[in-house]
């Protein structure tokens, strides 16, 4: 494998809105941004993904964008994105921002364009069907719910969203959207950008013509799975932005890469690979229902574990994967893979050793360094999210009861990772001096970074040890280019795994409340992270505590 400059590196996703607000009106800023830099090269962050900032009208929360080359008033100028890229540059750290190319803003002057000369230009931007009668061009469902076709206004035609209907989908095989996308991305990339996290990039390829599905709900829709299992000849589009791109800068690019065909993931990730790297999703997707998330089957440890194993197996040496535990479309891990019941400081940082010393790259959503929970929403009212919204009604379609229904969506709910950052157990947790602009969850008073900062035995503080593990140099050459490989696999409730280079490290974790034991298979010379103040040995065993986590040299 050629060494690439992110191999080593530790990315932090910013949601902007939430994260620090510097002018008191509620909504999260780039100027809040800058301020809090030191805080990130503190805990040790090298690269920064920022949801994105473009101008857009927020029908799902910036990802419809309105116009690619500006930064929505809300959150700043383009001054001030300027300066957050120079400021960064100052501490060696880089910016990438979100690519959404899939579709734009139904505001985007290409689409008013559009509807203005449906057969002109603009037209072919977007995939476009005449009107009939009481029949929509195919049965396919919306990702947000309901048809993907919604009525072209001012014409007797219909255009094609397969996200919210604010977000038209752009039509990737005409070679002018092309051009203008590879304009746009090179124009960020001559600012200085780091590169982009590529968002929802597998639906620019459709299959066509156009058809209908086997239903697979009473609404008589199919989920788009079915269409993007028929899609072939996506590479061509993405080597073709890669080459036109991305390769030009050196820039790095990580891909939202859903519905990937086995056979594709050199292509994807590999030493030609579209992409720099690719996010890990199968512990976030684990349990899904065709149904909705009522339906969803909750993960367990045995899950996780193998749903990580086999990530990690699926790739192996063929390219890296970008490791989440969460970001802003999934709840909060802690809250999602750990009991309720057990979630604890112990637990919080096995969670989060387990998934940092994966082979790939480690990326860190805000708030999670801090051990951040799902929020206890207690109304459907104080939801934001359009996807928890449509999910609600989907739960009560199928008979739940407003409360049922209300408990099974938030296990889920976007919202959970989208409440303000926790800075201070001050007022609005130090988020705003306004009034936030999404419920701030209460806890803040107990999770919060002020606190942590001065805490050795903190979360935060055992998420720098973790980093700074990762760059140690003794170890830096195991933990980012070494193999990895499962052990004790059939073990209920234990995770376990060698990471193999010039050094052979053992990362082991107790995944329940009970102590268990394991007979180490050779003696350790060292123990280089344990989330507990003793490591109990007899001889070669080692009994472990409740979700003790520990990292050892042998």
């Amino acid at each position: 494998m050629n060494r690439k400059w992110w191999h080593d590196k530790v990315a932090y996703q910013i949601y902007p809105k939430s994260f620090y607000d510097s002018n008191g009106d509620g909504i999260g800023d780039i100027p809040g941004i800058i301020s809090k830099l030191d805080y990130l090269q503190d805990l040790g962050i090298d690269i920064i993904w920022l949801s994105p900032c473009y101008r857009s009208p927020l029908a799902d929360e910036g990802y419809d964008i309105s116009d690619y080359y500006n930064i929505d008033p809300r959150f700043g100028t383009m001054e001030d994105m300027e300066c957050l890229i120079a400021e960064a540059k100052k501490r060696g750290m880089y910016i990438l921002m979100d690519l959404v190319v899939n579709h734009c803003s139904d505001e985007h002057e290409w689409f008013r364009k559009a509807c203005q000369d449906p057969d002109g230009k603009y037209g072919n931007f977007f995939y476009l069907r005449d009107k009939t009668q009481g029949r929509l061009p195919t049965n396919w469902r919306s990702y947000f719910g309901g048809p993907v076709w919604e009525d072209l206004p001012g014409t007797d035609k219909q255009y094609l969203h397969v996200f919210h209907k604010k977000q038209p989908d752009l039509n990737w095989e005409n070679p002018q959207v092309r051009e203008e996308v590879y304009k746009n991305i090179n124009w960020w990339l001559d600012k200085g950008l780091g590169g982009f996290r590529i968002d929802a990039i597998i639906n620019i390829k459709k299959a066509l013509p156009m058809h209908d599905y086997a239903p697979d709900r009473e609404d008589g829709l199919c989920s788009m799975d079915a269409m993007l299992r028929e899609a072939h000849g996506i590479g061509e589009f993405l080597g073709e932005m890669r080459d036109r791109t991305f390769r030009k800068y050196d820039a790095f690019s990580v891909g939202e890469v859903f519905n990937e065909k086995p056979e594709e993931i050199a292509d994807f990730i590999g030493e030609n690979g579209y992409f720099s790297t690719m996010f890990d999703f199968n512990e976030t997707v684990f349990g899904a229902s065709e149904k909705g998330w009522y339906d969803a089957k909750p993960i367990t440890p045995d899950d996780y574990k193998k749903c990580c194993f086999q990530s990690q197996a699926r790739v192996g040496n063929t390219g890296f994967l970008s490791n989440i535990i969460e970001n802003h479309d999934e709840p909060r891990g802690v809250s999602r893979y750990i009991p309720q019941e057990d979630c604890s400081l112990e637990s919080k940082k096995m969670l989060a050793a387990l998934n940092f010393m994966l082979r790939g790259l480690p990326f860190i959503y805000q708030g999670q360094e801090l051990g951040m929970e799902n929020a206890p929403f207690s109304s459907i009212d104080e939801i934001d999210d359009i996807s928890t919204l449509h999910e609600y009604q989907t739960a009560l379609q199928a008979g739940l009861t407003p409360k049922e229904a209300l408990r099974a969506v938030l296990r889920y709910s976007r919202d959970n990772a989208r409440t303000p950052m926790q800075w201070t157990n001050q007022k609005n947790a130090g988020f705003t001096t306004g009034t936030p602009w999404l419920k701030v969850n209460p806890n803040y008073t107990r999770i919060n970074a002020a606190d942590q900062l001065e805490d050795p035995d903190s979360v935060r503080s055992f998420y720098k040890r973790l980093i700074a593990l990762r760059r140690h140099p003794d170890y830096k050459e195991t933990i980012v280019y070494g193999a990895l490989e499962p052990v004790w696999e059939d073990r209920h409730n234990l995770m376990a795994y060698y990471r193999k280079g010039d050094k052979t490290l053992l990362v082991i974790g107790n995944y329940q409340r009970t102590e268990q034991s394991v007979i180490l298979p050779q003696a350790y010379k060292k123990v280089l992270l344990n989330n507990y103040p003793d490591i109990s040995c007899e001889g070669s065993t080692v009994c472990l505590h409740g979700y003790q986590l520990l990292i050892l040299e042998l």
